[in-house]
């Protein structure tokens, strides 16, 4: 009897061990991945950020496009994972530099001065034509020498970038969702939040540029975006006065 007795206390003791390592694992592990991601998005615990959005040019003063409303419902919901706080800010409103706080910047720079800003002062190898009048070369992106057409709800595209304009390790980033139109803004959103972890482990934290290409809009949402380039260098390089250029029609 006092030999079942021992054995049953033995095996209630290691059951319980192996639970309580086990726990300690999955903390531990759950940690590791949550520093990971607040290094990547420069979110410690507490910290603040800022999401700067542009106004609908057609709606009504404090409007925002629908797009971009999820595309900030998006970038909240990591913020929120990762223990912080955000506010959110027009672009006419921003009068301040960047790298005491992580900064998410929604909008192509027709709409957006503060995006405007950062491509003329980080990137200045994207040229994006804001003229609104129609024809083929509508919204395109020009890329070193590289140009991108949209065809709006087939072939669309969006710069994804994380910059710390060489600001020391302790400067916060930049993010910014550059797209040819507000859904592709959503699309290059969705893109960070599904493979975040994958940027991490890639670049650490260094600044990247990234082309997106938004598959079928139309009938697929902001859900199917496909990665086209790492465009890194030919973005942050200054584009020559002429180039010869190569067009990517949205047909390719």
């Amino acid at each position: 009897m006092d030999e079942d007795l021992r054995n049953i206390v033995l095996g209630v003791l290691s059951t319980g061990v192996a639970a309580s390592l086990g726990w300690f694992a999955r903390t531990y592990l759950w940690k590791r991945k949550l520093r990971r991601k607040q290094t990547f998005f420069g979110l410690p615990d507490n910290s603040e950020s800022l999401l700067v959005v542009s106004r609908d040019a057609g709606g009504p003063e404090q409007a925002v496009a629908r797009n971009d409303v999820f595309s900030l419902l998006e970038l909240a919901a990591l913020i929120k994972d990762c223990g912080a706080h955000a506010q959110v800010i027009t672009h006419d409103t921003t009068q301040q530099g960047f790298g005491e706080r992580t900064e998410f910047c929604v909008g192509g720079p027709a709409v957006n001065r503060r995006m405007a800003a950062h491509l003329y002062s980080l990137l200045p190898g994207i040229r994006i034509n804001t003229d609104p009048e129609p024809g083929p070369d509508r919204a395109a992106f020009q890329i070193g020498s590289e140009r991108y057409r949209m065809e709006p709800g087939r072939t669309e595209y969006v710069v994804l970038a994380r910059l710390t304009a060489g600001q020391g390790q302790r400067a916060r980033p930049v993010f910014l969702f550059c797209g040819q139109r507000s859904i592709c803004n959503q699309a290059a959103t969705r893109y960070l939040a599904r493979h975040h972890a994958r940027l991490a482990r890639k670049h650490g934290g260094n600044s990247f540029v990234l082309l997106l290409k938004v598959v079928n809009s139309q009938a697929y949402g902001p859900d199917v975006a496909e990665l086209v380039a790492d465009v890194t260098r030919a973005a942050q390089e200054p584009a020559p006065a002429s180039v010869s250029r190569t067009s990517h029609r949205a047909s390719s």
